[in-house]
């Protein structure tokens, strides 16, 4: 089966921007309070939890996922960019990453204590979240624990053709109201505890949205 046109579009843009990428995306030690604080917050319920590891999905270069290591948490990253993650590698050579795509994860059933897709589940189609929300909840154990964050807007549809550093791109976002991914998570069988809006303004340049989700110890089959 050939792969979707949008993974390719963002396998390629992020092989072409990763170093730069790399060099101008912040450390989590650099965000803004309150995002430091939900970062730690999902830490030290996944460290309280002890279900299994954690997976940073869209894991980029690793330094969110370096970070989480540096917090106790037993973390690796997985993300659809080779390039994203040989720098991954070279730059936290402790922490394990891997290829792979969020709608089909190289990860086993209820494998995970915890699964964290910071600031990279927007490049997905709105049609394809089921399908990422689906694999979250296959790979999370019984009691694991899902933190989703990014973007959000009313069906916004975003197009660059150059992006860090002015290198050409050509993978899309789409901004969905948190109402519908709240609805989707909870379709998926996740049970949302919290969401978090942080208007733009505050160490943020567009409406970003939080959720902290679970897969029900007794888990039931999604809708």
């Amino acid at each position: 089966m050939a792969e979707p046109s949008y993974l390719t579009a963002v396998r390629e843009s992020y092989d072409t921007v990763a170093a730069d990428y790399a060099e101008r995306v912040k450390s989590p030690a650099e965000l803004d309070p309150l995002s430091r604080a939900v970062l730690a917050a999902f830490a030290e319920t996944v460290r309280a939890a002890d279900r299994g590891p954690v997976a940073d999905l869209g894991c980029g270069p690793g330094k969110v996922t370096a970070y989480l290591a540096e917090l106790g948490v037993p973390a690796f990253g997985v993300d659809l960019s080779p390039r994203m993650v040989a720098l991954a590698r070279r730059a936290y050579p402790r922490v394990r990453f891997a290829v792979g795509s969020m709608t089909a994860l190289p990860i086993a059933d209820a494998a995970l204590g915890g699964a964290l897709a910071y600031y990279s589940a927007h490049h997905t189609p709105p049609d394809v979240l089921p399908t990422v929300f689906a694999e979250f909840h296959r790979t999370l154990a019984p009691g694991g624990h899902l933190m989703l964050a990014g973007y959000v807007g009313d069906d916004e549809r975003i197009r660059p053709t150059r992006a860090y550093g002015g290198h050409p791109v050509s993978y899309e976002s789409h901004l969905v109201p948190p109402d519908r991914i709240a609805d989707l998570l909870a379709r998926a069988g996740l049970v949302v505890s919290a969401r978090l809006v942080q208007e733009p303004g505050q160490g943020v340049k567009r409406t970003v949205a939080t959720f902290l989700a679970a897969k029900p110890e007794q888990d039931r089959a999604p809708l």
